[in-house]
């Protein structure tokens, strides 16, 4: 845990090197000392089809949302969240919408098995 998923509009990727964006990502969080390196999982979805507001399809967006294992506290939240927003800015200034989300995922329900392949 943590689960970072990069949602963004298809042509964000002729602008924004989205591999590179999803590795800056990926080491914020790594980066902020609450979660082990090994357990935290980063991907990227381009959308092919999206509609904001009134402009349909011709605005661009990048969402990311980080999902966390409750129990966090919202000062860690928050600052993830705005650690993960920097790091778009930075990489993505001129798309018109840049958004991050925590979700907690409810401990009880969370299962994982990790092997050693």
């Amino acid at each position: 845990m943590p689960h970072i998923v990069m949602e963004y509009s298809d042509p964000v990727s002729e602008r924004v090197n989205i591999g590179q964006l999803l590795e800056d990502l990926h080491h914020t969080v790594i980066g902020s000392g609450e979660f082990d390196a090994s357990d935290t999982k980063s991907r990227a979805y381009a959308c092919h089809e999206w509609l904001i507001g009134e402009a349909d399809n011709q605005e661009n967006f990048i969402h990311v949302t980080l999902w966390l294992l409750d129990g966090r506290d919202e000062g860690k939240k928050y600052n993830l969240t705005h650690a993960l927003l920097d790091v778009l800015k930075q990489h993505a200034g001129d798309v018109v919408s840049l958004t991050v989300d925590a979700r907690d995922m409810d401990r009880r329900w969370y299962a994982k098995e990790k092997r050693d392949v």
